[in-house]
């Protein structure tokens, strides 16, 4: 039994990183920038989609490089820097916007608030883990649906900011489309630096009231599955068991990006839905998202998570399929809504899942090289549908693309689903013991 008293609270932990999350979440937002920045800058809606696309690939490899900075200097000082970074960021969007420079705005909003996205989404994950072993899905699947949850915020504010600064004009101004990357710089910093100074590891040897009475709970607490040793990042990232789990995320994230990245004309196309009616739909993709993190994190806890993963890609199978013989603009909704609860459970599951895997030594490092997915799948999914839907000329065929990817998912579920049996039947052996 552990006598061990923290000296925070560990669901202030958690409202910490929703904090962090929820600001850098934001990014889901960035299409209310593409109107305006076209119309006052004179920017090509290619011009505009670059920064946000540079923004994701450097996430996703900022945080696999600085996986190892957050594990070192722990996720106070990692969170103060991702908020510096994001906030920078913002800043400079700004200033880029005033003098109307498009290199310095894809600097900014690209490079340097891609830095800053890929360490705050990362920073608070471990901590977390650790903070939660008795519910490592659910904990690490709250700070993820406050990402998931960004838009939510940021879109309506961001609009009526635009709006606002740019008051007695007739369109929206550069001067108001600055100040309010000014305004929402300074706001996400203040949140970021805010979650980031109460961040901190629990002290070692602490356990939950939860596990007090559980024999072998700090073993538990840390280690991974039945059967699998605690790994270094260094040694994680070499095992197959790394490499399929990557690319099932990988499968995972380029399903439902592709959905997103589509998602209004395919319901104008495929459902019959005017554009009107297709962006009211999409409108509510955040909620989905959000709401899809939470729920699958937490029913992880129960029915583990290569169960989950397993479900992921069963159930997306079956929605791609359907997508294509059914009618009805709300129909089709109801399946692009369970498809994107699918992508948004995938990044949260993520964490715990490297802990079930590889245990809590190294999994904020081990989790930044998992996310490389996301950067490479954030460039592969929108391309590839694109691709098809040129050559085609309709999203059917992209939807049976995306549909095998699927079953290859499914399969190297099968195949990491097997491997963990062997491990739990090899440690469980006369042998073994």
């Amino acid at each position: 039994m552990s006598t061990v008293s923290a000296d925070k609270n560990r669901w202030l932990i958690a409202l910490s990183a929703v904090a962090i999350h929820l600001s850098i979440g934001s990014i889901y937002a960035y299409s209310i920038y593409q109107n305006p920045l076209q119309e006052s800058q004179g920017w090509s809606s290619t011009d505009v989609t670059l920064a946000f696309s540079i923004a994701i690939f450097v996430l996703g490899f900022t945080a696999a490089f600085l996986g190892k900075y957050v594990e070192k200097y722990g996720p106070r000082k990692s969170g103060l820097a991702a908020a510096v970074l994001y906030g920078l960021g913002m800043i400079g969007s700004g200033l880029s916007v005033q003098i109307g420079s498009l290199p310095l705005f894809l600097a900014a909003f690209g490079v340097v608030g891609g830095m800053g996205l890929g360490l705050g989404y990362i920073t608070p994950i471990g901590t977390l883990v650790e903070w939660f072993p008795d519910r490592r899905g659910m904990a690490t699947g709250l700070a993820v649906m406050g990402f998931g949850a960004g838009a939510l915020v940021t879109s309506p504010l961001g609009n009526e900011l635009m709006l606002s600064f740019s008051t007695g004009a007739a369109e929206y101004t550069p001067g108001g489309i600055a100040t309010t990357f000014y305004a929402l710089g300074a706001l996400y910093f203040v949140l970021m630096a805010a979650g980031a100074s109460y961040l901190k590891k629990p002290p070692e040897d602490w356990l939950p009231e939860s596990m007090h009475d559980i024999e072998d709970a700090q073993e538990q607490a840390s280690g991974a599955l039945p059967g699998l040793d605690i790994l270094s990042a260094a040694e994680a990232r070499g095992t197959p068991r790394f490499f399929l789990i990557w690319g099932i995320v990988f499968i995972n994230i380029t399903a439902g990006i592709m959905l997103l990245a589509f998602a209004s004309p395919m319901l104008q196309e495929i459902g019959g839905a005017t554009a009107t009616t297709a962006a009211f739909i999409t409108g509510y993709i955040g909620i989905f998202n959000g709401g899809g993190r939470i729920f699958w994190s937490t029913l992880s806890d129960y029915i583990g998570r290569t169960t989950t993963y397993a479900a992921f890609m069963v159930i997306q199978i079956v929605a791609f399929f359907v997508m294509v013989q059914i009618t009805g603009v709300w129909a089709l909704a109801a399946l692009l809504f369970l498809i994107i609860t699918c992508y948004g459970g995938g990044f949260a599951c993520l964490p715990a899942y490297l802990s079930d895997l590889f245990g809590t030594k190294d999994v904020s490092a081990i989790h930044g090289y998992a996310l490389t997915a996301w950067a490479i799948a954030g460039v592969v999914g929108p391309q590839l549908a694109s691709y098809v839907v040129e050559t085609t000329g309709n999203y059917t065929n992209a939807l049976y693309v995306v549909n095998g990817l699927l079953v290859v998912g499914l399969v190297l579920v099968v195949v990491l689903w097997r491997r963990l049996q062997r491990f739990e039947e090899a440690s469980a052996s006369p042998a073994s013991a």
